[in-house]
């Protein structure tokens, strides 16, 4: 067994391209997501400054180098959009802060960080930079929990173009009024049958919607395109949101192949807006949604997930890139709806990839996994992986925090990052700044 894992660590150390903090230390991952129409860019959590940013960097240079046209986020549509807009030079916000200042669902560090607001600066300074007549790289989100702000930004849209089509989607919308935005009161009630479902109001305003699109194109150019294709999303987030929140008290496998079922679903409405043959789009999300499920205990319990969905529609032009890390801090909340912590992550449990990671004494590498066939070999045997939201629970590490998968079918290439820092929120409270109290307190051992 020693010997196995000895030879496990040295086969993934000769692999390894280390991270040197070089501009070229990712060459081989550009190369093979540049020429895919696709690159899926993880993360092991959600608050970790090292992965926002080098999944930034990566998306800079598929953007300059690649001609990607595109960065879909796991972001609610809405609030994306408004960034979108920004990044496009067609709002009024004064910079990026302000773009993402619609950002306020929990978790808002998510996307209200300084990694955030650097790549979002940087896009709009790129797309100005464009010539005249050239299209911009878009930001948009995929998310759908966004359910009363997407019913509000359709009838916005209704009120301007057509007042009547308003009208009749205000009243369908009304059916959620009685829960006010609590989501999960009308799941619930909608699901135990205590309320009535609005399932049919939501789909008939979608199937509305569609039709809808011809009769606008034809207005003689009086309908902005982008701004029609904004609404019909969000009355489609709408019907799936409904059926969403309904699921979340009857199954959670449901819920999860749901949503990501639905961001799929949006990836390919972005892709024939953008335009099929010519859209090349970075998503951003986390490991937990872009690595293939099928290599994962998730597979074995019937969730699907964003990355094999991908992987099954778009075989090879789709190139899947996780994150790992062994130990650092890491912003997350202790509860849902809790207030941001900087909190230190726990080294990593022993006989997990982390940890086989941690061994080789790399303090950062890039590992090819695609056509890598000796080092799949390796990395194909089952082991932990860890995986932190937006709650992070070290007491409970094990069962929270860790899953079992095949890394080398799980990605087409991982990026190790042993000590990790969190992220930087832009709503810094003197809970975060205080981090955790050491384990030794007060003897300081």
């Amino acid at each position: 067994m020693v010997q196995d894992n000895l030879l496990q660590i040295r086969a993934v150390r000769e692999n390894a391209c280390a991270v040197t903090g070089s501009r070229y230390d990712y060459d081989p991952l550009i190369e093979l997501a540049g020429n895919s129409r696709f690159a899926l860019l993880g993360e092991a959590s959600h608050g970790t400054h090292d992965f926002y940013h080098t999944r930034a960097q990566l998306t800079q240079r598929l953007i300059e180098e690649k001609r990607f046209t595109a960065v879909a986020v796991e972001a609610d549509w809405p609030d994306a959009y408004r960034v979108n807009r920004y990044v496009q030079g067609r709002n009024d916000d004064a910079d990026a802060v302000e773009a993402l200042s619609a950002f306020q669902r929990f978790p808002t560090w998510m996307w209200r960080n300084t990694d955030v607001v650097e790549f979002v600066a940087w896009l709009r300074e790129y797309n100005d930079a464009l010539p005249e007549g050239s299209r911009k790289v878009g930001f948009y989100g995929l998310d759908l929990y966004s359910l009363h702000s997407s019913a509000r930004a359709v009838l916005d849209f209704l009120d301007k173009v057509d007042p009547e089509a308003a009208r009749r989607a205000r009243y369908r919308y009304s059916c959620f009024e009685h829960f006010g935005e609590d989501t999960q009161a009308y799941g619930y009630a909608a699901s135990f049958g205590l309320s009535k479902s609005c399932e049919d109001e939501v789909v008939n305003q979608l199937i509305e919607m569609q039709k809808l699109a011809g009769d606008l194109a034809s207005r003689d150019g009086r309908v902005d395109p982008g701004a029609f294709f904004m609404a019909e999303q969000n009355a489609r987030l709408v019907k799936n949101a409904e059926r969403y929140y309904r699921s979340m008290f009857e199954s959670r496998v449901e819920s999860w192949n749901l949503r990501d079922q639905h961001m799929v679903e949006t990836l390919d409405a972005l892709v024939n807006h953008l335009g099929a043959s010519s859209a090349k789009i970075a998503i951003w999300a986390h490991n937990s949604h872009l690595g293939d499920a099928r290599a994962t205990e998730m597979g074995d319990h019937g969730e699907v997930n964003v990355g094999q969905l991908v992987r099954q529609r778009y075989g090879e032009d789709a190139v899947l890139a996780g994150f790992t890390t062994y130990t650092g801090t890491v912003t997350a909340a202790s509860n849902w709806d809790a207030p941001a912590e900087r909190k230190r992550v726990r080294p990593a449990l022993p006989g997990s990839y982390e940890d086989l990671f941690h061994a080789t004494e790399v303090p950062g590498f890039l590992l090819m996994l695609r056509g890598a066939e000796w080092l799949s070999g390796v990395l194909n045997q089952q082991r932990l992986e860890r995986a932190i939201g937006v709650i992070y629970l070290p007491e409970s590490e094990r069962v929270s925090h860790y899953f079992n998968a095949r890394l080398a079918e799980q990605f087409d290439a991982v990026i190790h990052l042993d000590q990790t820092r969190a992220v930087e929120p832009l709503e810094r409270t003197s809970r975060w700044e205080a981090g955790d109290v050491p384990e030794t307190y007060p003897f300081a051992v």
